[in-house]
């Protein structure tokens, strides 16, 4: 009976009573800036006619707020080491709700890109912010349940995002996928004065200044080349952003690994856990959100779908993942990564194999259930993964890891999408070559559409294959345990 009690004791600042007020608070900021990644691209043609404007100036409002997030990720780590993670996390909502504000109010297209921007460099630092908040006040045999539940807008707002777009520029105008930002963000803000602790903050290290100025240099000529590479691999402007955002990066790991206090920690790579689960989610990112860019195209370019049904088709995704991602965070606790890992991406390596057979005529049943099965395989293993790679960093890094992840991520996704857009392109190319001056376009692209599911089949199986290699994640100390106030764990920590 004493022991119940004792375990009672133990467990009671962990109750939802006292974390689902601060999780709550990252989950609606998170959720809005994700959201905002994705309403945008239902919305490029709308803006092409309302600001009378060509496609490659349009796109800059969605490739220079992916620059500005790519940017300022870095520096997270420093600011909330300098000014405390409530502090910053709170000043970064509020900037990227003044973004939004500002993005309603564009009289031009020059004006709705420098709002964007503003937008992207406060919405950049909200998601690794608000993860290493959440990740310090559970406590380690509860993480994978919290986490799980920090996931959900994470996988759930891409899917949501079109259909949220679709029905305010049909319903009622495009300056509403912004203005919907202001009255969330206000609650964000208040949300977070009133319940997000006051986590101890670290004494702030000397400015790592050359890492600031690469950091941001790298990321975001990456991701600048990257975006241009899905029009051509061979252009001056792909060529320009590859070559000096790789320079950049070169140089960056160069000068963190020699610096004492780096802006991003990448010595946490010795950590061959940190580096198997790193390699792990990389993959999938690749095999996923690929697959989530071009699915959407897809329904409309060739169903001839409006925004809106397109949205409402991709539903069962959301659903799937908001279903399978407390179940994955709770069973990560009990039994590790691996099996969720192995069982999840199994799964959507399955759904991406069914949708390589799609043709004109294919049921929207046979396109909803992959559709499901990929939210519910990413649901299960997604949060597992990025939990398991966290608690693979000595504890007092977790500020630090989440920036580097988050960064890394931005960078993989970019080449993801436009590597699959770009071998989309080349594929229909050579099946309208095979087929001659008789050929139809449309039969063209429905088989390159295939082909560009099963390569995203081939890196889901190749995920599949990492996952082996992936280890349970050692069991650690909880004697006086309190939210927000862990001590680094020695044995994690590494020599130098």
């Amino acid at each position: 009976m004493s022991a119940q009690a004792s375990s009672a004791g133990a467990d009671q600042p962990f109750s939802m009573r006292a974390i689902i007020a601060p999780l709550l608070a990252v989950i609606i900021g998170m959720i809005m800036v994700i959201l905002d990644s994705t309403v945008v691209n239902v919305a490029l043609s709308k803006f092409q006619s309302e600001f009378n404007s060509t496609l490659s100036t349009i796109q800059w409002t969605f490739t220079g707020y992916t620059l500005a997030l790519s940017a300022v990720i870095p520096l997270a780590g420093w600011m909330t080491d300098k000014f405390g993670s409530k502090r910053i996390f709170l000043i970064t909502i509020a900037l990227f709700t003044l973004g939004s504000a500002l993005c309603a109010t564009a009289q031009s297209i020059e004006q709705l890109i420098v709002y964007r921007v503003i937008q992207g460099v406060g919405g950049g630092m909200v998601a690794p912010i608000g993860m290493a908040m959440i990740f310090r006040l559970a406590p380690p045999d509860k993480r994978g349940a919290v986490m799980g539940m920090l996931g959900i807008p994470m996988l759930a707002a891409p899917a949501l995002g079109p259909v949220l777009s679709g029905w305010l520029i049909e319903y009622a105008s495009w300056q509403w996928i912004f203005l919907i930002n202001v009255p969330i963000g206000v609650v964000a803000v208040l949300v977070g004065i009133k319940y997000l602790p006051k986590i101890e903050q670290n004494r702030a290290p000397a400015l790592d200044v050359l890492g600031m100025i690469l950091a941001p240099i790298a990321f975001s000529m990456l991701a600048y080349g990257v975006s241009e590479g899905g029009t051509s691999w061979t252009s001056d402007k792909t060529l320009t952003g590859l070559i000096v955002g790789g320079v950049a990066l070169l140089l960056f790991i160069f000068v963190e690994l020699r610096h004492k206090q780096p802006l991003l920690e990448l010595r946490v790579f010795r950590s061959s856990d940190f580096t198997r689960g790193t390699l792990v989610v990389w993959t999938v990112q690749i095999a996923l959100f690929g697959a989530m860019i071009l699915m959407p195209v897809f329904l409309q370019s060739v169903k001839h779908y409006t925004a809106l049904e397109t949205g409402l088709i991709m539903l069962p995704q959301a659903i799937g993942s908001m279903l399978f991602m407390p179940i994955g965070g709770r069973l990560f606790d009990k039994i590790g990564a691996r099996p969720l890992a192995l069982v999840g991406l199994t799964v959507v390596a399955g759904a991406l194999f069914m949708l390589s057979f799609m043709q004109m005529d294919t049921p929207l049943i046979q396109i909803l259930i992959p559709l499901f099965m990929i939210g519910s395989g990413m649901g299960l293993s997604m949060m597992a993964l990025n939990t398991h790679v966290l608690n693979a960093a000595p504890r007092h890094l977790v500020s630090r890891v989440t920036p580097l992840t988050t960064a890394a991520q931005q960078v993989v996704t970019s080449f993801a999408v436009a590597g699959l857009t770009g071998f989309l392109t080349s594929r229909t190319t050579d099946h309208m070559a095979d087929a001659g001056q008789n050929g139809n376009p449309l039969e063209a692209l429905v088989a390159a559409y295939g082909d560009t599911f099963l390569l995203s089949t081939g890196i889901a199986l190749l995920g599949v294959a990492l996952s082996i290699i992936l280890r349970k994640p050692k069991a650690e100390p909880q004697e006086g345990w309190k939210p927000g106030a862990e001590k680094p764990d020695p044995s994690m920590m590494m020599g130098h």
